[in-house]
């Protein structure tokens, strides 16, 4: 009988596979293991890569417009010399004799997927019994349960060639793309930037993603403040006193006018004043204002014409994704997707949580039958046990399947993140970080078998003169999951911080009614209220904000439309740009050609000068590429071919047309005198970086004096 080998992504996930395979006389090689009936080998991430230009041609290996578009009829790969050994080792191994089945262990995905395809590919691998291994974590159990399942590698021939094109899209929009504008404008830009020359990089996620963070900018720069102000009321009811505002709602008479900013506030002062005056029945002229601009109402009295209570429910949020714990650790902790999806990857290895890439926010329909396992195994949290505990004993796991938190249709590779309720000694070597990482997800998890927060909502509404004026606030009656979610990091932050900060908490705090439930347990429509004082507040219209990491990864996640409300995201939900695994990358090679900077403190993405010139070539030149929805839409595409429904060849017959309409139009421009002027206007947002341009261009002409000998 032959041997069966296992061909894991990394040496740590192999090690993995050995300790759960139990495999007798193991013994380590370099590069493998090897027992009596299995063989454990591993990759370092990719061995192998797509060739250079120049190795089909060296005509390609300088940058000339003649040799464009570069479309290779067949693809030319290679092994990475760095890792050369590990494939020599991993190519035998494929080909011994004796190895009579092949697992590929790789990452559950399109990315772990091509990594063993090239290896294979390279490695020559013929007539092999070849199956592939689907885990959503790393316990014995869960590796033991995909080597029983493991499917032949055929399945998964669509999701291969999906991963083939993605790589030949970035390839190919990167080759060409790069080498066309460098060509065309990479002069422009290097004379603007006093540089002997710059190299113009494009991609289809990279660019559009420069696109929005260069948008964002300009549309705050753009942004003019509109002042807006607010009438108020200070009224006393049952001999306590309320803060009420007024609105122009129907019944008013200045429903829809055009002296309002919105329906609570006009666009000038005077008008303010006006209904003011209108309201407690005096002139303009007769209103005098305090410091804090509230005039006396003599006590003129309004009418109650409604109140309401009612209870509102809110259920905890769904599951993590990748996208979704990026965002909150960016939020939390300050730190770059990057950051979270090592540390996530880091736990996933250890065992503690499942697999990190993924984009669904929920469980599948299997996994929920035996959920509680991974419940019973949070009760070694010490933190979260009482919680866990109380799950358990009222069996509040049971109806979790036919809740909005188990779609089987919702996930595509892999279910969401959660706690495996395992791997708990491997907390003990964690930092701190890591370990508040993994607290996000635990509380988050738990809190779906949780009811609902209770609140009750309370609201009055006063007429006075034909006006109306309004009350609210709402009560947390029963905290429900909310119960959950009070993290052990967030309290020590709130005992770090500062006497001022406390004071406006405490300040925000007073602005709410705390005695409204018992005022309006004490009326009832059609009692009077007196008005003790009217007043303006005035406000002001807020630009956009820039992005940060996490909501930029959220931004990518949802086609560029920046989402706050969490069930409307999930409502809208496309496939994005780029995916869970990729993102977080484009922004590290943003930041890395120093196209965009990232503030290591606040996570606050903000354009360089450069980035926002290669912004301008691409908007005169292919403006496409800086499309959210386009860019999507290549995204989509491959998801219909992962899915079986477009071909490989049909998809790069689009490609390929794609990429020489978008050439030959390239070709026919010459917008540079236009991007001149255009750097010019930008260049005054980037003081230091055009006076340094200027300081090295005045050196550089001195140095042509000498060099030269004449002007």
């Amino acid at each position: 009988m032959g041997k069966y080998l296992f061909i894991a992504e990394k040496p740590s996930v192999a090690q993995q596979f050995a300790a759960a395979l139990s495999e007798t006389n193991m013994k380590r090689y370099d590069g493998y293991n090897e027992g009596d009936k299995i063989i454990v080998t591993w990759c370092v991430g990719h061995l192998v890569t797509m060739s250079y230009p120049e190795v089909y041609d060296e005509k390609y290996k300088k940058w000339r417009l003649d040799t464009l578009p570069f479309l290779p009829e067949e693809y030319k790969y290679e092994v990475i010399k760095p890792v050369a050994k590990q494939f020599g080792i991993v190519s035998k191994l494929l080909n011994r004799e004796d190895v009579e089945r092949i697992y590929i262990c790789t990452d559950s995905g399109r990315e772990g997927e091509y990594i063993y395809r090239l290896v294979r590919q390279m490695a020559g691998v013929h007539d092999k019994d070849e199956r592939r291994v689907w885990i959503d974590s790393q316990t014995d159990e869960e590796i033991k349960r995909g080597i029983k399942e493991a499917k032949d590698i055929k399945e998964y021939d669509n999701l291969s060639d999906s991963a083939y094109l993605r790589a030949k899209e970035d390839y190919l929009m990167g080759i060409n793309f790069s080498r066309l504008l460098s060509l065309r404008y990479g002069n422009a830009v290097a004379s603007f930037m006093n540089k002997k020359y710059v190299a113009i990089a494009v991609g289809r996620v990279m660019t559009c993603v420069l696109g929005m963070v260069v948008k964002r900018e300009r549309e705050i720069r753009d942004f003019v403040k509109t002042p807006f102000y607010r009438v108020m009321a200070n009224t006393s009811i049952e001999g306590a006193n309320l803060k009420m505002e007024w609105k122009a709602v129907a019944g008013s008479k200045y429903l829809d006018s055009p002296l309002l900013y919105k329906e609570n506030g006009f666009k000038e002062e005077k008008d303010a004043i006006h209904l003011i005056a209108e309201t407690i029945g005096k002139d303009d002229a007769e209103l005098i204002f305090d410091e804090e601009k509230n005039t006396p109402a003599d006590e003129v009295t309004g009418v109650i014409k409604k109140i309401e209570k009612k209870k509102e429910k809110k259920n905890a949020p769904l599951l993590y994704n990748l996208a979704e714990i990026q965002n909150d650790c960016s939020r939390f902790f300050k730190i770059s997707p990057d950051q979270t999806l090592n540390i996530i990857q880091e736990l996933y290895e250890k065992k503690l949580v499942t697999y990190p890439r993924t984009d669904a926010r929920v469980l599948s329909t299997a996994i929920s039958k035996e959920i509680d396992k991974n419940i019973r195994g949070l009760l070694n949290v010490p933190g979260v046990k009482p919680f866990a505990e109380k799950i358990l004993e009222e069996k509040l796991y049971e109806g979790i399947a036919k809740t909005k938190y188990v779609n089987d249709k919702q996930i595509t590779d892999h279910y969401a993140i959660i706690p495996t309720g395992q791997g708990f000694r491997n907390l003990q070597g964690c930092n701190k970080l890591v370990i508040n990482v993994y607290e996000l997800i635990v509380r988050r998890f738990l809190a779906i078998f949780y009811p609902a927060a209770i609140y009750e909502k309370l609201s009055m509404t006063v007429e006075r003169e034909g006006e109306f004026f309004f009350a609210n606030d709402k009560y947390l009656v029963d905290p429900g999951y909310l119960a959950i979610m009070e993290y052990s990091f967030k309290k020590k932050k709130a005992e770090d911080a500062s006497e001022e900060e406390n004071e406006e908490e405490n300040a925000e705090e007073e602005e709410n009614n705390p005695n409204m439930a018992e005022i309006i347990s004490k009326i009832k429509k059609g009692d009077e209220v007196t008005f003790l004082s009217m007043g303006i507040r005035e406000g002001e219209t807020s630009p956009p904000k820039r992005y940060n990491s996490g909501s930029m990864i959220l931004a990518m996640e949802n086609a560029g439309k920046l989402i706050e409300d969490e069930e409307l995201r999930e409502q809208i939900k496309s496939s994005g740009i780029g995916t869970s695994a990729t993102r977080a990358g484009i922004l590290e090679k943003l930041v890395k050609n120093e196209y965009l900077s990232m503030n290591k403190k606040t996570q606050i993405i903000t354009p360089t000068f450069l980035g926002e010139m290669i912004y301008d070539v691409v908007t005169v030149s292919m403006p496409s590429m800086l499309n959210p929805d386009f860019t999507a839409s290549w995204e989509k595409g491959l998801g219909y071919v992962s899915e079986g429904d477009l071909s490989a060849d049909e998809y790069m017959v689009k490609l390929e047309n794609y990429i020489r309409q978008r050439t030959a139009k390239v070709m026919q421009l010459n917008n540079s005198y236009l991007l001149q002027g255009q750097f010019q206007k930008i260049s005054q947002f980037y003081k230091n970086t055009a006076t340094k341009n200027a300081a090295a261009k005045k050196s550089s002409k001195k140095k042509e004096v000498v060099k030269d000998g004449k002007l």
